[in-house]
């Protein structure tokens, strides 16, 4: 036991393990949020561009041009996300991560194209700027409930192992009958 300079017995500081285990849980969600975002900022491109000349080439109103241009973007974001974003995240669902990735995406169109249905028919703002702002704007609204749904409930993480700390402990984990015990005779055998 160590004294302090008052005399008094100090203990030994803990080791900053849960500050290590929080920077990599903050690491790991900042890499997300970026890739998330290189995703999403590719779809918004796709999204504006497709919107911009559905309006130019078609009759179609604002707001239909709008979702046709949303569809479009959610299927180019699927691919993006599913095989760059989350990647690394449970596969062995697909239709139900498929099913629920156009429910989630089905609320973020509503978000979206309701932002922009209100300025163009509840306040008459439709000329091709204001109708890009609030396309825009309704896109980013729609994306803050599309990040967290879609890692909430579609793209799940798979369960984390436990870490190994001694080979003792992985092959009772792994195999519990392979581990002998302080007599010789293997574990679960006595």
């Amino acid at each position: 036991m160590e004294r302090g300079s008052s005399g008094a017995h100090t203990a030994p500081l803990p080791p900053p393990a849960p500050r290590g285990a929080l920077r990599g849980r903050i690491d790991r969600l900042v890499r997300e949020i970026v890739k998330f975002g290189a995703v999403g900022g590719a779809g918004v491109l796709v999204n504006l561009l497709v919107f911009n000349f559905v309006r130019h080439v078609s009759d179609l109103q604002v707001v239909r041009a709008s979702v046709v241009a949303t569809v479009v973007a959610i299927v180019f974001n699927y691919v993006g996300f599913r095989y760059f974003t989350y990647r690394d995240r449970d596969k062995g669902h697909r239709t139900r991560e498929m099913s629920l990735f156009l429910l989630f995406s089905a609320v973020g169109l509503v978000i979206e194209n309701g932002v922009l249905y209100t300025a163009t028919y509840g306040f008459g703002w439709d000329s091709p700027l204001q109708s890009n702002i609030f396309k825009f704007l309704g896109i980013g609204l729609g994306t803050l409930f599309r990040f967290w749904s879609y890692r909430t409930w579609v793209f799940r993480a798979l369960p984390a192992r436990p870490p190994v700390t001694r080979a003792e402990t992985f092959l009772e984990h792994e195999h519990p009958t392979a581990v002998p015990t302080t007599d010789g005779t293997p574990a679960g055998h006595r």
